[in-house]
């Protein structure tokens, strides 16, 4: 049997396949004509991802999956595939295909990632989209850096695994870069949460990396960024340049520092405390976190900027005072504010336009933008000078801020104020900028008007009243005479066309004139475009300034958001110190307050914490009081007190913190085998492992995913472990429902109890939500059970056995059953006191004499007791 001879390659798919290879995991979008198309096994993922039709083409006798889209639809579409996690190569025409004889020269323009882009319908308007680079270095160090290719921010340092995890919480990269021989330590150590792409090991190397970033920066060494000891963070960075190369992003002049990360700047929030606090990102559907209630910025840039100070306070007592003080000023002078405010408006995303200057991809309408921007520098300015003359705070701001006054000249006097989105279409540059251009656009806008004057001679000079002047795709530009004026045709006139009732004619003068109408469009394209990409040019000389402009106006709307949250939620200014105090004043929760029904007000308390008498808190009360409230809203007051923001308090005095942990709530990891309390004891050993002399600890419900015996046990040597650590003296707040542990103030001078009042009322529960002195003995759980709508049957069988239990429970007592802790003989008991009402009922049992009552006598004791249960 004679073999097949395998079936010839067409030149398309060759060109493509050649592509292709070049781009291995990444999804290739082919353009052909006015589509985007994609092939094979590209054509099935982007089919699913985006609900187009998958089709089948005949390719030499084989059939061939295909999905595209109209090349006009990729704003649309592109947005879709990145968010997917896929990185998208775009392959465009090289070549006019009218002017190409055979294939069409194709290449990738663009590789986009989910962490290098800089289309606006992928990214988050009020996030960084960050791309992360991890390098595992020896004796378990690790290097990472991020950068926003949008706004050129570039940064790195290096740490423990928990730290590197830490800055990843607070990052949410988009994409992480690391080593593939890490593959699985990668996973293990940071998880699976997010898009990775992995490099061999060549790149992972400090003789790599350092060339690559100091060929980028022009410089010889690292020294002027801080970082030259930063082996493994260098490292890191020099990874990211390079992925920048692979993916065909080069011009990067826009990336023009790699600032240190330095870890003793900012407080220590981990990655537990983080989603604990709600501080970004909502921990359930429907939740509202802190960053929602800040939130009240102008300008995209200052939202991102609020939001990194939001994961990354201050623990350097001059930067925060200094931006309290610019907020302070705010407070006071609302005219002031409101007149900075409205300068902000125009301003939209500077910071992102002026790095799409710099890497050459802004739109005329982009660079209008820019403009109205810029022109916002100069009165900016002059508000600030005003208010530094009593607020010399406002005379740094100032100082930065440059008017570009060139740039906003030569932007004003060559771009049209309506230009298209295009570069390449015209209809951008405005007259009395080119003569050459303004000679084309009289003839290719005027093209009517001279049109008209040929016509009206000619039918003067002929006697031809009806003559018309027409233009067709076949003869170009012909006149038109109808058979009763055939006679009056001059002779140099030459017939192109005879229809039933006219002939059609053309003269060299039309010609001519229809050539240079021809020739003035594309004429036109290519000077616009010649003066487009120059006055480009000169404003990406401007970059450094302006994005020294974008830094001052983010951190002003920052601070004047912070301004008009303090106004509208009467929040107070707080007074920080070095100290180890935590004295707040009627704090309220910034997030529950603005959440409540109407009508309700949220209900204050105060609290002190200090390493001298009440170190550590412990805070009892039932189900549903409030303990957890009260925990989370007095770390979120010191958090908004270190990022420089006012609090809600009716006054505040906060010594300063370096590390906030928190332990709060209840959930597993299964998909890692962890448990609901293997997850409570990993964050709580988290928490126990990275102490400080500042730190401030949260703990909410310590000990409740195992027995009784086992919680209580934990919970109390927690506590023992922070009271009596040698090194540090960490303010803790400790909510439980182990009523055992007040026994614990008895003996250790720095813990105190308190709990969360309530009040009972006709057998119901009363939540009065305020902070008092002293522990509580009962948790009330069959009465939440009740409010929560369990079956009536199920609360009254577990009142019965509550009655049951706790008369075991005083059985026991008065056995003298009660045990021993561990060490110190420090003695509790573990089941809590009876509760009131049975008590009572059991104090009066034991006062009647069954012996002498009469029947009568019985019954209306029996009446009593029944009463005093009900």
């Amino acid at each position: 049997m004679a073999k097949s001879k395998p079936k010839k390659e067409t030149p398309l798919n060759k060109q493509f396949n050649q592509i292709k290879a070049k781009y291995p995991g990444a999804l290739l979008l082919f353009r052909v004509g006015d589509f985007y198309e994609t092939f094979g096994s590209d054509a099935i993922k982007t089919s699913k991802i985006l609900g187009i039709v998958l089709t089948k083409r005949n390719n030499g006798g084989s059939n061939q999956e295909l999905a595209g889209f109209p090349h006009h639809s990729l704003d649309t579409y592109l947005p879709k595939l990145v968010r997917a996690g896929e990185r998208v190569a775009i392959c465009d025409q090289l070549e006019d295909p009218k002017n190409v004889k055979g294939i069409v020269k194709r290449g990738v323009t663009e590789l986009v990632t989910p962490g290098v882009s800089y289309n606006d319908n992928v990214l988050e308007t009020k996030q960084n989209n960050y791309l992360a680079s991890i390098h595992f270095g020896a004796k378990e160090n690790y290097g990472v850096s991020f950068l926003d290719i949008s706004t050129g921010e570039f940064s790195c340092t290096e740490g423990s695994a928990s730290y590197i995890d830490k800055l990843l919480q607070s990052f949410a990269p988009a994409e992480v870069l690391y080593c593939k021989q890490y593959n699985a330590k990668f996973k293990e150590t940071f998880g699976d949460r997010f898009n990775t792409y992995t490099f061999d090991d060549w790149a992972y190397t400090y003789d790599f990396a350092f060339p690559i970033l100091t060929k980028h920066f022009k410089t010889t060494t690292l020294k002027g960024f801080g970082i030259e000891n930063l082996k493994d963070g260098v490292t890191a960075a020099g990874v990211i340049l390079q992925y920048l190369e692979d993916t065909e992003h080069r011009e990067i002049n826009h990336i023009s520092n790699l600032a240190r990360l330095d870890e003793d700047k900012f407080v220590w929030l981990d990655k537990f405390t983080i989603r604990n606090l709600e501080l970004v990102f909502p921990q359930h559907e429907g939740g509202v976190p802190l960053i929602d209630i800040l939130d009240h910025t102008i300008t995209p840039m200052g939202a991102r900027c609020m939001r990194k100070w939001v994961v990354l306070p201050l623990k350097e007592l001059k930067p925060i005072q200094d931006r309290q003080d610019t907020v302070e000023v705010f407070v006071k002078e609302p005219e002031q504010l409101e007149e900075i405010q409205s300068l902000l408006k125009p301003i939209g995303d500077l910071e992102r336009l002026i790095s799409k200057v710099a890497v050459r991809r802004i739109s005329p309408r982009e660079i209008v933008q820019l403009n109205r921007a810029l022109k916002q520098m100069a009165p900016l300015k002059e508000v600030l000078e005003k208010l530094s003359e009593g607020n010399p705070i406002f005379k740094k701001y100032a100082d930065q801020l440059a008017d570009c006054k060139f740039l906003v000249d030569l932007i004003s006097k060559q771009i049209k104020d309506d230009a298209p989105h295009v570069s390449n279409r015209g209809g951008m540059i405005k007259t009395g900028v080119d003569s050459v251009l303004d000679e084309y656009h009289e003839i290719a806008f005027s093209g009517k008007d001279y049109l008209l004057g040929i016509q009206r001679r000619e039918s003067a000079n002929t006697g031809i009243t009806s003559l018309k002047i027409a233009y067709n795709k076949v003869f170009g530009y012909y006149l038109e005479v109808s058979n009763a004026h055939k006679d009056k045709v001059p002779t140099e006139w030459i017939r192109k066309q005879t229809l039933v009732n006219a002939e059609r004619y053309i003269t060299e003068e039309l010609k001519v004139y229809e050539e240079k109408i021809l020739t003035a469009e594309s004429k036109i394209f290519d000077i616009e475009f010649k003066i487009y990409n120059e006055l480009v040019l000169a404003a990406g000389e401007f970059v450094p300034q302006i994005q020294l402009n974008a830094r001052v106006i983010s951190a002003l709307d920052a601070l004047a958001s912070f301004a008009v949250i303090a106004v509208q939620n009467n929040y107070c200014k707080p007074d920080l110190e070095d100290s180890s105090i935590i004295d707040i004043k009627e704090g309220r929760h910034p997030v529950i307050e603005k959440q409540l029904p109407p009508g309700e007000s949220y209900v204050p308390n105060d609290l002190i914490l200090n390493d001298d008498d009440q170190q550590i808190i412990i805070v009892t009360g039932p189900n549903m009081a409030g303990k957890s409230a009260l925990l989370r809203q007095t770390a979120l007051i010191v958090l908004m007190a270190q990022i420089g923001s006012f609090v809600p308090a009716e006054a505040a005095r906060i010594g300063l913190v370096d590390k906030i942990f928190t332990r709060v709530g209840a959930s597993d990891n299964l998909s890692r085998g962890e448990s609901t309390f293997m997850v409570e004891m990993t964050e709580t050993a988290s928490i126990l492992n990275n102490l400080s002399e500042k730190s401030l600890v949260i703990m909410d419900e310590i000990g409740r995913g195992t027995s009784t015996y086992d919680g209580v046990s934990i919970a109390w040597s927690i506590s023992e472990y922070l009271h009596n650590n040698q090194k540090f003296k960490p303010r803790t707040l400790f909510a439980t429902h182990y009523h055992e542990l007040n026994q614990l103030t008895e003996d250790f001078g720095r813990i105190k109890n308190f709990n969360v009042a309530v009040k009972e009322v006709n057998g119901k529960v009363v939540f009065l939500r305020k902070l008092k002195e002293g522990g509580s003995e009962h948790s009330f759980g069959i009465h939440v059970a009740q409010i929560a709508g369990m079956p009536q049957s199920i609360v009254l069988r577990a009142s019965e056995i509550l009655l049951h239990l706790e008369k075991d429970n005083i059985k026991e007592k008065n056995k003298e059953k009660i045990r021993e802790a561990p060490k110190d003989n420090f003695q509790l008991s573990f089941f809590d006191a009876p509760d009131p009402k049975m008590q009572e009922l059991k104090e009066k049992m034991e006062s009647i004499d069954v012996n002498t009552l009469s029947p009568i006598e019985a019954l209306l004791k029996l009446n009593e007791l029944k009463k005093l249960v009900e």
